[in-house]
């Protein structure tokens, strides 16, 4: 972790977790020279992003995934930090908006992302201080992407301990049609298919789980609902 600077009054205190990336760095060296901040450096792993926010009282949290690591692991840490420091406003450096990648930042905590392919030291400054503002920062195709996912029927996602699922898609909407208490006729009616073939899918899902009840369905549901890698609305989307 890089040694705090001098604090200036007023200045808001910005965590860099960085990744390396050329373009990430050279707005960080850029950010360094601006008063307005005060500037905490650290790796892109939650070890050193919690040991950085022990050391300074952090406001904003600019995260540059690792391009090296999965998106799971990536969106993972973003969460974890989220969760441990919900008063830490996030932003995502990305080189791409793709919808996944938008969608699972914003469920995982994020308050802005910022495409690094149109980056520029004006934007990303303005991009600091509005969320820091309590404001969101993106686009109205990122804010679409959500919108979209909204309006889709619920999924919950059921994922391990290194963040991989375990149920399927159409697995993944039993369950949260199950947690939200209809019965196999409603779960059939709503996803057009017939009792027989949910009973398949909550046959297999049980297995899957090692449970055995509708019962047990739901506090899985919902002790997943409060783990690092599930929430409501849930981290990842496919």
């Amino acid at each position: 972790m890089s040694p705090l600077p001098a604090a200036t009054a007023g200045a808001i205190c910005v965590l860099v977790a960085d990744s390396n990336r050329m373009q990430a760095q050279l707005l960080t060296n850029a950010l360094r020279r601006r008063s307005e901040f005060r500037l905490v450096i650290c790796r892109m792993d939650t070890a050193s992003i919690h040991n950085a926010v022990a050391s300074a009282p952090v406001c904003v949290a600019l995260l540059s995934p690792n391009t090296s690591a999965s998106s799971a692991e990536t969106m993972a840490t973003i969460r974890q930090l989220h969760l441990d420091h919900p008063e830490i406003v996030k932003i995502v450096l990305v080189e791409s908006c793709e919808r996944e990648m938008v969608v699972n930042a914003f469920r995982s905590g994020a308050r802005g992302i910022f495409c690094l392919n149109e980056a520029n030291l004006r934007l990303l400054r303005k991009c600091i201080h509005s969320v820091a503002a309590g404001e969101i920062w993106a686009n109205a195709e990122q804010l679409n992407y959500v919108i979209e996912l909204i309006a889709e029927r619920p999924v919950l996602r059921v994922l391990n301990h290194r963040g991989e699922k375990l149920l399927t898609v159409r697995e993944e909407e039993v369950v949260a049609l199950v947690a939200e208490g209809m019965g196999n006729r409603e779960i059939a009616q709503a996803m057009k298919l017939s009792e027989h073939t949910i009973k398949k899918h909550l046959f297999r899902i049980f297995d899957k789980l090692g449970i055995s009840t509708r019962v047990e369905l739901v506090l899985y549901a919902v002790n997943y609902n409060h783990s690092p890698y599930a929430a409501s609305p849930p981290p990842f989307v496919t």
